[in-house]
């Protein structure tokens, strides 16, 4: 929860390292975010979603995903991805409060590398929030729906942990809109998600099975 010593954001800082002022709910949250980073010399996950308070399961798919997007040496992509298929599960059983390991949930970020995260997703996230109007569909919005989205999140973090070249920016890219679709309660968005979804799911086959042609032909 936050308390009255973490101070409030009015700006966000894009890659470009320019400011500028949050255009909805998840921009102005990963802003908050990255400022008591700043002032605590860096934040656990754990820490991060516990501030995000009654967002905290869109924030943790939003969380988890967009580290995906920076070029960071390393297995994000299977680490984060594996994480998120966690998290996916806990939302298909109703889960109000995410769950995570000790082992990432206690994982300390430093200020730098949020700042690169956030300032690589700033981007993405504005274009979807410029889609957004809260209220539109809402039977996406309510509890039913974010246990049954739990379904898609789980197929996108699988597509995510594979070790497929590029094949995270469409999973990613559909994660940050159904996680900003929740986040600020707009039902069309999440369609679009959706659409998104499938079409990730499609291309991966597509690929996999391309992938997997070009091998036995090789051999």
């Amino acid at each position: 929860m936050r308390d009255g010593n973490q101070p409030k954001i009015d700006r966000v800082i894009d890659q470009d390292g320019n400011r500028h002022p949050p255009r909805g709910v998840t921009t102005a949250r990963l802003g908050e975010m990255l400022e008591i980073a700043r002032v605590k010399g860096g934040l656990s996950i754990g820490e991060a979603l516990e501030a995000m308070g009654q967002t905290s399961i869109a924030f943790t798919i939003l969380f988890l995903a967009i580290p995906a997007l920076t070029p960071i040496p390393g297995p994000f992509g299977m680490v984060f991805g594996t994480a998120l298929a966690l998290v996916s599960l806990q939302i298909v059983a109703g889960g109000r409060k995410v769950w995570l390991p000790a082992i990432l949930r206690d994982r300390r970020v430093s200020p730098a590398a949020l700042e690169l995260i956030v300032g690589h997703a700033v981007p993405v996230i504005a274009r979807v929030e410029k889609l957004v109007r809260a209220g539109r569909l809402q039977a996406l919005t309510g509890p039913t729906a974010q246990a049954l989205l739990g379904i898609p999140v789980f197929l996108l973090a699988v597509v995510i942990a594979l070790p497929i070249p590029f094949g995270n920016i469409l999973p990613v890219v559909s994660l940050v809109v159904l996680a900003v679709a929740l986040m600020e309660r707009d039902g069309l968005v999440t369609l679009i998600g959706l659409l998104l979804t499938s079409a990730t799911i499609v291309a991966t086959t597509a690929l996999l099975y391309f992938i997997k042609a070009m091998i036995f032909t090789a051999s």
